[in-house]
């Protein structure tokens, strides 16, 4: 128990030194970030992961090395899927680029502490209700099926409920005020429409954990394991969104490339007593699936590509 709390210590302690370090120097200041600034911190982050990750495979074994790499690409692959939304959330509210970066911080900051609950409990419930893995499972595909068939939707923050209620609790102005998330005007301190946009991003990837923290149990339910995956995916994710931003568009089968991922690692949940599909396994058809989906959005074009050629 000492040597595990060490470990947590440790690794908590390295978080917060990165995301101090991030937002306190090399981010002090808002601006545009560039595609050659984002790829050098996307380029950082995922060597601090393998890095991390052969350390594991160092200190606790080469099973626990492959299921964090497999958690890892799992939930950065399904983080993908939350670049989309952020892209439509910064355009609907007309966002300026040097800003985006401290949105996509305090966003990120509030996912891990949402995530580290959602795990805990997670974990918790399956280690005391064992049958509760199959409905996690059945969420998975359904989610994975649904993915599928699902049609871009608008971005209507007024319908939010997260929105509705901080509204209705809180004043806030319609005008922008720079990087500023509250303000005072006329002695009275009001959010500006800038922390409304942070509050969507919370609530999108509230919604996208109840699918990616159900698919990285499905590979392993050792809590450290799980919840350092998802940090190192997440801390990665506003590098990835720079740096992807002006060509997620072109990734037209990747949705079709995750959909397959929740219903693969949906089914692995489900057959788990009857089946365990090998770790290595899983990462090979994981990696496979997002390999081909990425190669045949490059090489089909999307139909009304082709009709304006």
């Amino acid at each position: 128990m000492v040597i595990d709390g060490f470990v947590w210590f440790c690794f908590l302690g390295f978080v917060l030194a990165m995301l101090a370090l991030d937002l306190g120097v090399f981010h002090r200041k808002s601006h545009e970030v560039k595609i050659k600034e984002a790829l050098i911190w996307s380029g950082v982050w995922i060597s601090l992961a393998l890095i991390f990750n052969y350390g594991i495979y160092i200190f606790m074994g080469e099973q626990k090395a492959v299921e964090f790499l497999t958690g890892y690409v799992i939930e950065k692959s399904l983080s993908i899927d939350n670049l989309f939304v952020f892209i439509m959330l910064f355009t609907y509210f007309n966002v300026d680029t040097k800003f985006q970066h401290k949105v996509l911080f305090w966003g990120i900051l509030g996912a891990l502490v949402m995530r580290a609950v959602f795990i805990f409990a997670g974990v918790a419930l399956i280690n005391k209700f064992h049958w509760i893995i199959y409905i996690f499972g059945a969420l998975l595909i359904f989610t994975g099926i649904k993915m599928l068939f699902h049609q871009d939707e608008k971005i209507e923050p007024d319908k939010n409920p997260l929105v509705r209620l901080f509204k209705k609790l809180f004043p806030v102005t319609e005008e922008e005020h720079g990087d500023k998330f509250f303000v005072k005007l006329n002695g009275q301190t009001v959010a500006t429409p800038l922390f409304v946009v942070l509050l969507m991003v919370e609530f999108t990837d509230l919604i996208f954990a109840v699918d990616s923290i159900p698919a990285i149990m499905a590979i392993t339910n050792d809590t450290f394991i799980i919840f350092s995956s998802n940090v190192f995916a997440i801390l990665g994710l506003r590098a990835l969104y720079f740096a992807l931003a002006g060509i997620t568009k072109y990734f037209h089968y990747l949705k079709y490339g995750l959909s397959a991922i929740l219903v693969f690692v949906g089914i692995k949940m489900t057959i788990v007593d009857f089946y365990k599909i090998p770790i290595v396994y899983s990462l090979m058809v994981i990696a496979s699936i997002l390999i081909i989906s990425v190669l045949l959005s490059v090489i089909i074009p999307k139909k009304n590509e082709l009709l304006n050629n």
